[in-house]
């Protein structure tokens, strides 16, 4: 919890630069709001929670973090509704994935109050940064890093939490195509491949660079053991709608993100008694059902993409076509319904959104 009170110190920028933003023009990840959340953990406790003005850091080259990969992170979004009002996406399911991400990595928790207040305050202060503007969205990045200044192979004893705000249009304007990966590996069973540690982005690199050269905007990541069966799809979770039922790998592995997205897709799905199948998939059996008809739509989901539809699946040098389905396929459907929910411009029966 936080040490002595839960006030957060709040220094306001001098210097707005909203008046810069241009929902035209926006590039996911590449321009960020007025303010920023941080505060430091150390002696057992959470110290200093403050909300202060976007800026650089000021850090020893010797940090943890930098040496040893202790780094995790979340990613939501902020939505406003029609009448101006700031709503976010299931905010308390990052704060415990990102809890079981640090305990994987022998980092402290974050309460639910420094989560929840830090945001909150963060968000009512930069609230027109949260853009109205169709595809638009307001992108949070909460994360954490180990901050002792120590060179040796130990456990941090200090770290720093903190969230910034990106203003965000579509990630994917268009739909996807997708390299299956037979080579490389993103995770393996025994690892960290269901938490957002840093580094398993960072040994992703290599293997999407390779598939960007050929055409392809991401890769369908597959197990490290056969690269047999279908685990994650870039930066999102994948489905398919095969015959009247919808597929999506298992989570039993531990190798793939438990997403966000993902659960609330298939609750939807369920909520319109869809079929659906968590289950291990193999490679061979989507090309077998692209060949004979039975694949109607291949779907990532994740919070930067929403719902991103893919066109073609690459494997073993042979590109297969995948339907992108009309406006009654269930992967449309799904993503409308999603964005109305996240927009306060449906009813929310599970109470996902929750207003600022």
């Amino acid at each position: 919890m936080l040490e002595a009170t839960k006030l957060i110190s709040i220094e306001q920028t001098q210097h707005s630069r909203i008046a810069e933003l241009d929902a035209k023009t926006l590039v996911f990840g590449k321009h960020f709001s007025d303010h920023m959340f941080l505060t430091e953990y150390e002696d057992g406790k959470w110290h200093n929670p403050r909300i202060v003005p976007f800026g650089n850091l000021s850090m020893s080259p010797s940090i943890s973090a930098l040496h040893y990969g202790q780094a995790i992170f979340e990613g939501m979004k902020a939505h406003k509704n029609e009448k101006g009002e700031v709503l976010i996406f299931r905010p308390l399911e990052n704060q415990r994935r990102m809890n079981a991400s640090a305990h994987r990595m022998c980092m402290p928790a974050i309460p639910e109050d420094i989560f929840m207040e830090g945001l909150t305050q963060l968000l009512r202060m930069d609230s027109a940064w949260v853009l109205a503007d169709e595809g638009c969205s307001l992108y949070i990045r909460p994360f954490m890093f180990a901050i002792d200044e120590f060179l040796g192979v130990r456990t941090s004893n200090t770290y720093r939490f903190m969230i910034i705000t990106s203003p965000a249009g579509p990630y994917y304007k268009d739909p996807v195509k997708l390299k299956v990966e037979t080579e490389f590996a993103r995770a393996f069973e025994g690892g960290v491949g269901y938490t957002k540690a840093a580094g398993n982005y960072g040994v992703s690199l290599y293997p999407t660079k390779l598939a960007n050269e050929q055409g392809y905007h991401q890769i369908i990541w597959t197990d490290a053991r056969e690269h047999k069966y279908i685990e994650e799809a870039g930066m999102m979770n994948v489905m398919f709608v095969i015959g009247d039922t919808l597929v999506t790998p298992a989570l039993s592995t531990q190798t793939i993100l438990p997403g966000k997205t993902r659960d609330s897709v298939l609750t939807i799905a369920r909520d319109w008694n869809m079929k659906i199948e968590e289950r291990r998939i193999t490679v061979q059996e989507i090309i077998d059902a692209q060949k004979n008809g039975s694949l109607k739509e291949a779907f990532g989901v994740g919070t930067a993409a929403t719902v991103a539809h893919i066109s073609v699946i690459g494997f073993e040098g042979t590109d297969y076509a995948i339907p992108i389905g009309d406006e009654h396929s269930f992967s449309k459907r799904a993503a409308i319904h999603l964005t109305k929910i996240r927009k306060g411009q449906t009813e929310d029966i599970h109470n996902w959104t929750m207003k600022i």
